[in-house]
């Protein structure tokens, strides 16, 4: 077997059963004996489980962050375009679209972005800040001005709220779909779900940032 194809059943197997089963929950053996590779070869081309790890995630965020760069530079071209909507679409679209509109690409992708954040994975976050930290920091300098008036504080929570619904909803297209049929009648397509989850993420973020602080902090919310 030619060492590409190696490595490429290597990370699709573990791609599949990370997203599946979680990262401690997944053992090399496990990906190994799904890869019908040997023990060794993961060793060889990756060197440990977490090197494997951060390489699934390069796999996907390589191309990805590429093609959100190219959309963003686009859109420079019209500043008067650049607004919320416009900066979720390039988000969205580019996330959808990159891999060939695979849905189980990206559902596989966002199941293991949301166990970056829920498990013991701080390389992962780190790896992802230290490689792709300057194009996200790009993303956020034009969102920014998108929601004037929003603090720092506010922009933070927000975004991560934001992220945290495309996560649930692209994570569980298959199974949200089958609850659309028996309480709507409609399965809903794709561009359906994505154009609808963008305009939703939208709407919360502009009205997020111009809530209304509270009256008064609470005492859990007081700095300690």
């Amino acid at each position: 077997m030619a060492q590409k194809e190696t490595v490429e059943r290597i990370l699709d197997a573990a791609e599949a059963l990370f997203a599946e089963r979680g990262f401690a929950e997944t053992s090399l053996r496990t990906i190994t004996s799904t890869a019908g590779v040997n023990l060794a070869a993961v060793n060889y081309h990756f060197g440990s489980k977490k090197a494997l790890i951060q390489a699934v995630f390069e796999r996907f965020l390589e191309p990805l962050v590429a093609e959100i760069d190219r959309r963003l530079s686009e859109l420079e071209q019209e500043p008067e375009s650049i607004n919320v909507e416009s900066l979720l679409r390039v988000l969205s679209g580019s996330i959808y679209e990159v891999h060939g509109r695979n849905t189980n690409r990206a559902t596989a992708f966002m199941r293991l972005l949301g166990l970056a954040y829920t498990q013991s994975q701080a390389h992962v976050r780190n790896f992802i800040s230290l490689r792709y930290g300057d194009a996200f920091q790009r993303y956020a300098r034009l969102l920014k001005p998108a929601l004037p008036g929003a603090t720092a504080e506010e922009l933070f929570w927000h975004t991560h709220f934001a992220l945290g619904t495309a996560i649930f909803t692209m994570s569980n297209f298959d199974a949200l779909r089958a609850m659309a049929v028996n309480d709507t009648g409609h399965r809903g397509s794709v561009d359906f779900i994505v154009n609808s989850l963008t305009s939703f993420m939208a709407a919360g973020l502009k009205n997020a940032s111009h809530a209304e602080p509270p009256a008064q902090a609470r005492p859990e919310d007081q700095p300690l």
